[in-house]
């Protein structure tokens, strides 16, 4: 009998701990969406405070600091280093050079490679542009250790698939909207 007793003690244990088990996974659960909520509304925050300060996107300011490091550039360079479509690349490029701050020139002996160079007054718009928040986070990461990095990354990458968003085209920066388009000055809060 007090074997027996014992058995339904044991069950009654393992239930108890199941229910804090699964209290426990419901509170990890709630954390990791609060903490995307966190991510998502520091990313929108810092593009509004970008696009109100500069009246540009993330993106945009972007390809001017890929243009003010690198020089003048072929299209199709750029759009590799900010991984973007070629597509993409030519309407942002477009709306940049609206404003006079890119320059884009046909090459002479090939007119299918077209040349772009930041202006003058790119680079002031870079100068007086708030620093974007991927900046930030690249100088914090750095100074992980590398497992932690590895660490970070694989969390992260689990992350993407959990939400299947794996096949989304993104590029590395922290930006929420269309490439082209500003926010609105009213955003996820």
């Amino acid at each position: 009998m007090a074997q027996l007793s014992e058995g339904f003690e044991a069950v009654r244990l393992s239930s108890v701990n199941a229910d804090m088990w699964s209290e426990h996974m419901q509170d990890q659960t709630e954390t990791a969406l609060v903490a995307l909520r966190r991510i998502l509304k520091a990313t929108a925050s810092n593009v509004r405070t970008v696009a109100h300060k500069t009246g540009l996107t993330a993106s945009q300011l972007l390809v001017l600091q890929v243009l003010k490091t690198r020089g003048e550039t072929l299209t199709g360079n750029l759009a590799k280093a900010v991984d973007l479509k070629q597509a993409t690349i030519s309407i942002l490029l477009d709306k940049l050079q609206e404003r006079g701050l890119v320059d884009r020139k046909r090459g002479e002996t090939d007119r299918r490679r077209v040349w772009v160079r930041i202006t003058d007054a790119g680079v002031k718009m870079l100068e007086d542009a708030p620093d974007l928040l991927q900046e930030t986070f690249r100088a914090r990461f750095r100074d992980l250790a590398e497992w932690e990095q590895a660490s970070l990354v694989a969390a992260l990458l689990r992350v993407v698939s959990l939400l299947d968003a794996e096949q989304i085209e993104a590029s590395p920066l922290l930006d929420v909207g269309p490439i082209n388009d500003l926010p609105s000055s009213t955003g996820p809060r």
